[in-house]
Parts: C-alpha cells; sequence; structure tokens
C-alpha cells in the first residue's frame, strides 16, 4: 500500500509506477531485441536477408497487446482522477485567492490567513479565484493541481490531508517575472489545534516583543504579500513606484483625474493599499493593483509603515 500525506496520493501514484514500469519494460526489451538482432542477423551470419509479410498473428500481436496496455493506463488513471473530481457533501470551505505573486486563504469565519490551515482527515473544499491572472493551485505532496482562472465561477478542488505536517503549495502556471517566488504552505493541524486557531484569531499571531525590529516585521509582510515584485526598493521604477525614500515626502498624484501634491504619510499608505486607485502616482497606470482590504490588517499596516521609514536612513 502506497502512503501518502493525502487520500489522492495512492491512485495517482498507482497509474504513475503502472505507466512507469511499462516504459521501463518496452525500453529493456526492445534495446535487448535490438542487440540480439543486430548479433543474430549480422551479414556474416545471415548473408541474405529474408522477407517476412502477411504475418497475421505478428499484426494482431502487436494490436492486441498495445491496447490491453493503453486500457490498462486509462483505467489506473481513471481510477486516481475520479475522487479528485468527486468533492464530498460536507467538508471545511476555503477561498483561495492568487495574485501577482502571492496566496492567501479566506475561511468562512472571515478570517484570512497567507497559509492554509487545515485539520488532518477532513475534507478541505477549496474555491479558487484568481484576482489578475491565470495561476495554478499545486500542491505536490497531496498530488493536487488545478488552474484557476480569472472570472470562472464555480472552480474549485478539495483534498483531505492524511498526515500532520506542512507542504508547500506552488502556483505552476507562468504568471510573470515573480512566479517562481509564489510559493505558501499548507499547514496540516490536529482537529482540537486547528479548530482552536479557527476560533481565536489570536491563537496563531505571535506577539511582538518589545525589543523586536518593527521595520524588519514589516519588510516580511511586504514581501510575503509579494509588493517588493511591483515595487522597487533601490529607487528603480517597476510597475509601481519605488518605496525607496518616499515616506514623509510630497508626491504628485492624479486624483480623478486632477494633478496635485500630496505627502507620502500614513494616511497615503493606508489609501494605497485599501483602494490603490484613488491617487495614482504621476507617470504610472491606474488598475496595476488590487485592494488589499481584509488581507493586511491595520496592525500590519503599522509594521509596513515602519519599514517605509526605514528606507529613508
Amino acid at each position: 500500500m502506497i502512503l501518502g500525506a493525502s487520500t489522492f496520493v495512492e491512485g495517482v501514484d498507482n497509474a504513475f509506477i503502472f505507466i512507469l514500469g511499462i516504459s521501463f519494460f518496452f525500453l529493456i526489451g526492445i534495446t535487448l531485441t535490438m542487440i540480439i538482432f543486430i548479433y543474430r542477423y549480422n551479414q556474416k551470419k545471415n548473408p541474405k536477408a529474408t522477407q517476412v509479410k502477411d504475418s497475421v498473428t505478428l499484426e494482431l500481436t502487436w494490436t492486441i497487446i498495445p491496447l490491453f496496455l493503453v486500457l490498462g493506463m486509462f483505467y489506473y488513471g481513471y481510477v486516481g482522477w475520479i475522487p479528485m473530481k468527486t468533492p464530498p457533501d460536507e467538508g471545511i470551505e476555503v477561498t483561495a485567492n492568487a495574485r501577482m505573486w502571492s496566496f492567501n486563504f479566506r475561511y468562512e469565519n472571515g478570517r484570512v490567513s497567507d497559509k492554509l490551515y487545515v485539520p488532518v482527515d477532513t475534507a478541505i473544499l477549496v474555491n479558487l479565484n484568481a484576482l489578475d491572472v491565470l495561476h495554478s493551485f499545486y500542491i505536490p505532496a497531496f498530488r493536487i493541481k488545478e488552474d484557476m482562472v480569472p472570472g470562472l465561477t464555480g472552480n474549485r478542488t478539495w483534498f483531505e490531508a492524511t498526515k500532520t505536517g506542512t507542504y508547500t503549495i506552488f502556483c505552476s502556471e507562468y504568471c510573470g517575472l515573480q512566479h517562481s517566488y509564489m510559493i505558501s504552505e499548507v499547514v496540516v493541524m490536529e482537529p482540537d489545534e486547528f479548530w482552536a486557531w479557527y476560533e481565536d484569531p489570536d491563537a496563531m499571531t505571535p506577539e511582538i516583543p518589545d525589543d523586536a525590529n518593527l521595520a524588519l516585521l514589516g519588510r516580511q509582510i511586504v514581501e510575503r504579500n509579494g509588493c517588493i515584485a511591483c515595487h522597487s526598493l533601490d529607487g528603480s521604477s517597476i510597475v509601481g513606484p519605488t518605496f525607496a525614500g518616499k515616506y514623509g515626502e510630497t508626491i504628485t498624484v492624479i486624483t480623478g483625474g486632477q494633478e496635485r501634491e500630496i505627502v507620502y504619510d500614513e494616511e497615503y499608505v493606508v489609501r494605497s493599499i485599501y483602494d490603490p486607485d484613488y491617487d495614482i502616482s504621476v507617470g504610472f497606470r491606474p488598475g496595476q493593483m488590487i485592494s488589499y482590504e481584509g488581507e493586511i490588517s491595520e496592525a500590519e499596516i503599522d509594521l509596513i509603515i515602519e519599514f517605509l521609514k526605514s528606507l529613508n536612513e
């Protein structure tokens, strides 16, 4: 029996091993046959070629055997695929949101996390929501991969983890410059531990010690949400304006079609995160950023501001 991290592992691995076994069998068999034929039917041993034709037995052999092998591949593939497309009626529903270049996960009670926390031995129904471009939700340890298509309704997948632990989530569809950094984790917990986390918003939130480096914590939030993929830290322009040396400065923006000057302060940072198209920095286009309201808390914005201040030093 194949042991894995989800209920899908056995079905997928059985199909893979069956196909791989057939491939190796024919690789070795055909290679040996070629060597034998080279030895047995070389010019010295068989100076006059013998033509073989109209062999019904041979034609039936190379038709029937591949037919059964292909049917076997189909069987194992179908048996492994059907459970993936047959979600249970009950389970924990989570909405996975993907954007360039990060994942976040929203639970039915409104809780949002950058990691997917789930209980072991429980069906997890994942609604897949792409907020900008095509992404793909891929957990190799669980043997699941499903494309996330912008605007596609009813796009979902599901899984049931069978082992506690932490497993990597990848975006397996090229989605832009920082595609390779679009990585998250699924944390499989014991049910009691999960429900404590689910019902208590502060259960998994570490306390910030008095001597903590707030700027460093802010940078971690910025990196986790993929902000530096569009906003540089060295003064260069990418998709959006740079973060370097801007906090406290006067900047020129377009607001409601009118050009104006404002101070790059706390109010502007909050508005830019929650309503990014309200003030557009001159030289940049609107519609390049989606609101993070409900995903980045006010406490996290305070840490981001500390990080932005540190870039002035």
